[in-house]
């Protein structure tokens, strides 16, 4: 059995909020009332997706991939179904199935005239060297939060040009071109010969100042795009993952922000498939921070452990993870998605429209593809009872089949160094004259 093909009517998106809100170059616009969507929450309003925003896009963005070119390639997720029940917890012995009944030319085949929305991320190296202004850039890192230290050093970019990134600003020889802000924005607008002000604001309500002469959020409109596909928003994780999936216990779930509509929405889920809720909100495990207790092997550290540190390492024990964002936004697309990747686990997946730009080719499941949650969960259960095709969603890594997520991957903080280097160069750096403007 395939998962059902998304429709306005039918799908969980058509669900999401009664609120809309609009993506236009790097501003969120105020949320304005839906009413179409009015009946449609009455009528299921066992699932609340009031604190939901939806950024509105062409169906295009939830709906399958394209077919490939030539004779349709159908895989073991096409014949889902077709196989008898089967109960599984080794990775190994279900990639061995899949390669024999499946593998990865078939996989390559599939995928091989999917093309994600180029519009959806920014290219790096679209910018031709020639407009580059200065062969060094100095970035002073002012007031932040999600910026690490360990980003801190002189860096090697495109066309010959350097980049020193640094949070000590009186260590450095010479005025900063770039002061980079994102716990606070910068609270005044630059003067001639000032470094210029670079923001950096990667959460939905995201919106300008007018101080910044750089934008920095995470849409492909922003003036410099910073998505959470990189290492550097979790690089003191403990990344050592189970080889032995539970088969008991199907979903693994943690979320520390209670907001009402992700907890309707984990709840009505797990009444109809097994779940292990970790974290503070919907926990049915016997407490907080139970996760050492159930997996002694994701301590890691002698030391004393934070819940962040055995993350990857608990969930990498269950065969799914629930993924729901805080908001429904155009490229949206956060470390709920990314960490169940990185743990070897299948997301279950609420959000961004546009994922399948973002993420792996067959790597996780879209929760708006389905009518309900019941139908959702019944899905998710044929999965697991089938080796097969759940090895196919690992498949993307296996095959080198990435998909959108390797220019991702390049759009992402790893990454901003040299980006937002080689964006000050183009505008002049502290030379640049006020009001400047990139084409």
């Amino acid at each position: 059995m395939s998962p059902p093909t998304p429709s306005l009517r039918s799908s969980l998106a058509a669900l999401f909020s009664a609120y809309t809100v609009k993506l236009n170059r790097g501003y969120l616009l105020a949320p304005a009332v839906a009413a179409g969507l009015v009946l449609a929450v009455f009528v299921f309003s066992l699932v609340d997706f009031s604190a939901f925003s939806v950024v509105p896009v062409a169906r295009r963005a939830v709906s399958a991939p394209p077919p490939p070119r030539g004779p349709a390639v159908r895989t073991a997720v096409d014949t889902l179904g077709s196989r008898p029940p089967e109960q599984f917890t080794g990775l190994r012995e279900a990639y061995a199935w899949w390669d024999a009944a499946v593998g990865c030319p078939a996989f390559a085949e599939k995928f091989r005239s999917w093309s994600p929305d180029p519009a959806a991320l920014q290219d790096p190296e679209a910018v031709s060297c020639g407009e580059l202004r200065l062969q060094h850039v100095a970035v002073a890192v002012k007031w932040v939060t999600w910026v690490p230290d360990i980003l801190d050093g002189v860096y090697s970019c495109r066309c010959g040009m350097t980049c020193v990134w640094s949070r000590n600003e009186e260590a450095m020889a010479d005025t900063p071109d770039v002061g980079l802000y994102e716990l606070f924005p910068p609270l005044d607008t630059r003067k001639e010969g000032e470094p210029l002000r670079a923001y950096m604001d990667i959460e939905p309500a995201r919106k300008r100042t007018g101080h910044e002469d750089i934008f920095i959020g995470y849409h492909a409109g922003d003036d410099v795009q910073v998505t959470y596909a990189g290492k550097f928003f979790r690089i003191i994780h403990n990344y050592h993952v189970a080889t032995k999936k539970r088969d008991d216990v199907l979903v693994y779930w943690s979320s520390s922000r209670c907001f009402e509509h992700r907890n309707k929405i984990a709840r009505e889920l797990f009444r109809h498939i097994t779940a292990h809720s970790f974290g503070r909100c919907e926990n049915n495990v016997g407490g907080g921070d139970r996760a050492l207790d159930f997996y002694p092997d994701c301590a890691g550290r002698a030391n004393k452990t934070e819940w962040w540190d055995h993350l990857h390492c608990a969930m990498s024990h269950y065969k799914f993870v629930l993924a729901i964002e805080n908001t429904i936004a155009e490229s949206y697309v956060t470390e709920k998605l990314y960490y169940a990747l990185e743990a070897g686990s299948v997301p279950i997946y609420f959000g961004a429209p546009n994922v399948r730009d973002l993420a792996p080719p067959g790597s996780f499941i879209d929760a708006s593809a389905f009518s309900s949650l019941e139908e959702l969960a019944g899905y998710v259960k044929k999965v697991a009872a089938d080796p097969v095709a759940y090895a196919e969603f690992h498949a993307w890594r296996r095959c080198g089949v990435l998909g959108g997520y390797g220019r991702n991957r390049l759009a992402s903080l790893d990454t901003l160094p040299c980006r937002l280097c080689e964006r000050a160069s183009r505008m002049g750096g502290r030379h640049a004259p006020n009001a400047t403007t990139v084409p």
